[in-house]
């Protein structure tokens, strides 16, 4: 809902906020559940319906609990019936500096400002601690804001008796404690309220009238900001960028202009504008979104331009370049296609608004944010959120990389006749274990991404999939070859009840497809079955509007349909008591 993407009318929203969710709740029948905690420090019934209604744009559900006013200590500490029937699928602690009880004084010495320094942050510290131990779920904090008003002046930021330094360290220990422990999230209120500005984050009047320590004009905002964290957590971001060239990556028409001609550079207000722009785009590929191009123009000038000597983006920083005079809806779900992605995957970049409103209207799902002018376009993309960073792995890193050697692979396919041959010719080898530590994250940030290849679509938070790991049979492989290591690309959690298996979940990196990734894992699943006197597998599949591909896919496995509903929810069975031969013959398994 457009109402519901930056930059919103915060008013509208507020007042509008009932009938809205209605609409939400009518335009989609298919949503992601979730229970969420709110423990709040101060008011929080705006807060949390304005909450809803992001998520709900999202397609996540949720539904609620929330603490009294200001008792999120006690909540969080004793475990009240309600909450611990509750389950929460996430908590989040809404506290900000009114929830301080113990700023310093000027009169304090060092250690004295260092005990009071020590109360507030372990007061938190064992908070987080019990609730994690309790809940087993992810754990959003907001750090602290400044104050309006500073008693030293200037000082307050340096001098330790100043609450602008007071606050700086505490949300320094926040932010430590969020880096070594999963699970856990800061909300960077502190960064929020700097960027919509103090006296309109905090209002003294809201505080003593309503106990609102967000200003209700900041309430729209401050909602966005929190549901971002939730999204990420359950695999809602967008991956790829799809970007026009002319006028969106540089000034001019490198068709017209020539590239000599193109503003771009520090030469001109104008050219560094593209150029601050190009580099925000590039910096998108370190936390493993891929770069795309969809231009009107030959493909000449395209590389032209984009080879400029003053760019900052080059023809081998983009995954496909499609410069062709195609509609651009098509040229998206070409590269969709070629990348074994959904198309709601994708952030439509360009300029001209009539193109944006044709792609928006034909390719349901893709994100298409209203770009203004060259200097504010790094502006209008970030505050969407589309690529909220949770923690960065390995894989983040090295995905352009990754989806680059695939369409290697799709090259070097071309040239074979027989597929298996093809196959055998990658020289794939693969790590097929039981969940480990190490992977705990990927395992769980997969569960939440995959929606094709995914027979369940069950969603998994990591302190679940650890949970998982400790009374399940679970699967997880990486699979390599010549051209490069995907990473962990597939899981598998199965339910062993007497002699029969229930595989809860399984699913597969769509960049993986067609490589018999599925009949290694299935070997190892059949062989780990047999180790735990299960001499029958049983396999779910639950329809989505985005996982037809795997329909059939127990049936070629050898499975037998043994039921279906009037929903297409179907299970299948495959009898492993007798001896079982090995389906897979071209992935060497690493011990």
């Amino acid at each position: 809902m457009k109402e519901l993407e930056y930059p919103f009318d915060k008013n509208y929203i507020l007042s509008k906020k009932k009938s809205i969710k209605r609409q939400l709740l009518s335009q989609n029948t298919k949503f992601t559940e979730k229970r969420i905690a709110i423990l709040g420090g101060s008011t929080t019934n705006d807060i949390k319906a304005l909450l809803d209604l992001f998520l709900l744009n999202i397609g996540i559900k949720a539904e609620f609990y929330e603490s009294e006013y200001n008792k999120y200590y006690e909540d969080a500490m004793f475990d009240p019936a309600e909450l611990v029937e509750f389950k929460p699928d996430v908590i989040f602690i809404h506290t900000t500096s009114v929830n301080i009880k113990a700023f310093p004084s000027v009169r304090d010495s060092v250690s004295e400002v260092q005990d009071k320094l020590e109360t507030v942050y372990s007061e938190f510290e064992r908070m987080w601690a019990h609730l994690s131990e309790v809940y087993h779920c992810p754990i959003i904090q907001n750090n602290f804001e400044y104050p309006n008003v500073r008693l030293l002046g200037n000082s307050d930021a340096v001098n330790i008796h100043g609450k602008v330094n007071f606050i700086n360290r505490l949300n320094a220990r926040f932010a430590d404690y969020a880096a070594t422990h999963d699970n856990f999230y800061i909300h960077d209120i502190n960064y929020l309220a700097a960027r919509i500005g103090l006296d309109n984050f905090f209002d003294p009047f809201y505080w003593y009238m309503y106990k609102y320590a967000v200003a209700v004009p900041a309430i729209a905002e401050f909602s966005y900001s929190l549901s971002h964290i939730i999204k990420a957590i359950y695999g809602k971001n967008k991956k790829a960028f799809v970007l026009d060239l002319d006028n969106t990556l540089w000034g001019g028409i490198v068709g017209d202009d020539g590239p000599e001609n193109l503003e771009i550079g520090k030469e001109t207000a104008e050219g560094e504008a593209f150029l601050a722009f190009q580099e925000y785009i590039k910096s998108h590929k370190d936390i493993g979104v891929l770069l795309n191009v969809s231009s009107k123009n030959e493909e000449e000038n395209a590389l032209a331009g984009l080879n400029h000597a003053e760019g900052a983006l080059k023809p081998e920083d983009f995954t496909l370049i499609k410069a062709n005079w195609e509609p651009k809806a098509v040229n998206v779900q070409t590269i969709a296609d070629e990348l074994s992605l959904g198309v709601d995957s994708f952030v439509f970049v360009d300029d001209n608004p009539a193109e944006r409103e044709i792609v928006e209207a034909n390719i349901k799902g893709i994100a298409v944010p209203a770009i203004t002018s060259s200097d504010k376009y790094m502006r209008d993309i970030d505050r969407h959120g589309y690529f909220e960073v949770l923690k960065l792995s390995d894989d983040d890193l090295s995905r352009n990389e990754m989806y680059k050697a695939n369409i290697k692979r799709a090259e070097t396919m071309k040239s074979f006749v027989d597929y298996g041959e093809y196959l055998k010719s990658l020289e794939m080898k693969a790590v097929i274990k039981p969940f480990e530590p190490v992977y705990m994250a990927r395992i769980a940030q997969l569960t939440n991404k995959s929606n094709q290849f995914n027979l369940t679509t069950k969603r998994y938070s990591q302190a679940e999939i650890e949970e998982a790991a400790q009374n399940r049979l679970t699967f997880y492989g990486k699979l390599s070859d010549k051209f490069g290591d995907n990473g962990v690309v597939t899981v598998a959690i199965g339910r062993v009840e007497g002699t029969i298996c229930h595989m809860e979940l399984w699913l597969m990196s769509c960049r993986v497809l067609k490589r018999d990734m599925e009949l290694a894992l299935l070997d190892e699943i059949v062989h780990t079955c047999k180790e735990h006197g299960v001499t029958q597998i049983r396999g779910y599949y639950y329809p989505t509007a985005k996982n037809a591909m795997v329909k059939e896919f127990y049936k070629g496995l050898g499975f037998d349909k043994v039921a279906e509903d009037e929903n297409g929810n179907t299970e299948w069975s495959l009898d492993i008591s007798g001896n079982y031969e090995d389906r897979n013959k071209v992935i060497a398994i690493e011990k």
